[in-house]
């Protein structure tokens, strides 16, 4: 889709529609997505005078980002929900919490993909690093909508226009079961082949081969991952054996409960977001089962315990406060349990994942009792005798 001043303004590879790949943990389910996320991906090739102008409206939901990558899989950059300033007349409810609902009435927006640096007080995402390949990846994310129906938040995905050498090329989106194996040329094999490495070799890589089991360590990195850069993550690696569970407990964060009509601004949050996945350690490395902050029990203090197990070994009785992961097939024995840190506040900075990860320090010790503290357990030991039991010196 490269543009010069002499050829005409029609790309290279033609995209009969945009946002060709959708992922939710069901579709594309690949690369440890979360279950409480819908992500859209718009691969494309720029000119050094060709722009990609998106228009859409702002979604009702936890979290909204639009985010460019290059094609080694690592971020180029990133506007997020509340730096993206809204059209003339219309409000941004990330950034203002008393903004209009629903969508798309009072709440629209325009962005800009620019091959270089891009201002992003004028909604500009650069979308090119300078002396690579012109190609890339644009993704949309969309965490934890009001209304768990509609994936994209009650608001259409954006529109797309190319610019290309002065000539405007519109695109229009794809439907969600578009087939990604129904297109052919370079571009679409480029986006094949970035979403084949992501799958293959970054996430092979992620938890450190030496990692002790059932304890939760810093990623040796999610490059090449399409990392989002308001997220950071630690994992444990988890090994099947019958009759044996894994049990989780830590202090949850406070989030804004926007299911429950709490704005994504809320002043009393310490996270915007956080969740629990259980994952399989073998490619197409797929996510398992998700618990969002929403969904996960906790006790009169704040804190959480998770179960991770196969149905034949839960527990036949569990308390209330108990939140339950499922193990997954037992055909597939290496798993990766991932507790995820959104947009920490100042005051829980020091605190979070992304504290720990800044200052390459322990997270077992930086995040005090936020951190999960994981353990191998008896099925029997803990139907007996409770979570308490599995932390003691004998297990």
């Amino acid at each position: 889709m490269v543009a010069t001043p002499q050829a005409a303004a029609e790309p290279l590879d033609p995209l009969p529609c945009a946002w060709r790949f959708m992922s939710d943990g069901e579709k594309l389910n690949a690369a440890f997505p979360d279950t409480n996320a819908a992500y859209w991906v718009l691969p494309y090739a720029l000119g050094p005078r060709d722009t990609i102008e998106l228009s859409g409206a702002f979604p009702a939901a936890r979290y909204f980002s639009l985010n460019t990558y290059g094609t080694d899989l690592d971020t180029i950059d990133t506007l997020r929900d509340n730096q993206i300033s809204a059209d003339p007349g219309s409000r941004n409810p990330f950034a203002e919490a008393d903004a209009p609902t629903p969508p798309p009435q009072g709440r629209s927006w325009q962005a800009t993909l620019v091959p270089g640096p891009a201002d992003h007080g004028r909604n500009e995402i650069q979308a090119l690093t300078p002396g690579t390949a012109p190609v890339g990846f644009l993704i949309i994310r969309i965490y934890v909508p009001d209304d768990p129906a509609s994936l994209s938040g009650g608001a259409a995905l954006p529109d797309v226009t190319y610019r290309l050498g002065g000539s405007t090329v519109p695109v229009q989106p794809c439907s969600r079961t578009l087939d990604p194996g129904a297109h052919s040329g370079p571009l679409a094999d480029a986006a094949r082949m970035g979403v084949n490495q992501a799958i293959e070799g970054a996430a092979a890589g992620a938890i450190p081969g030496n990692s002790p089991e059932a304890r939760f360590v810093n990623p040796s990195s999610t490059s090449g991952l399409f990392p989002n850069g308001d997220n950071k993550y630690i994992g444990a690696a988890l090994t099947y054996q019958p009759g044996r569970i894994v049990v989780v407990r830590g202090k949850a964060p406070v989030f804004p409960d926007t299911r429950n009509g709490a704005p994504p601004t809320d002043p009393d949050q310490q996270v915007r977001y956080w969740s629990m996945c259980q994952n399989d350690l073998v490619s197409p490395y797929p996510v398992v089962a998700c618990a969002a902050d929403y969904q996960t029990r906790v006790d009169t203090d704040g804190y959480y315990t998770y179960v991770v197990a196969a149905p034949v070994d839960l527990p036949p009785a569990l308390d209330p406060t108990v939140t339950v992961l499922p193990w997954g097939s037992t055909d597939v024995p290496k798993k990766v349990l991932i507790l995820r840190n959104m947009l920490p506040t100042k005051d829980f900075y020091p605190m979070s994942i992304q504290a720990s990860q800044a200052s390459d320090s322990d997270p077992s010790v930086s995040m005090g009792d936020f951190y999960p503290i994981a353990t191998y357990c008896a099925a029997t030991t803990f139907a007996d005798h409770g979570y308490r039991s599995c932390f003691s010196e004998e297990q």
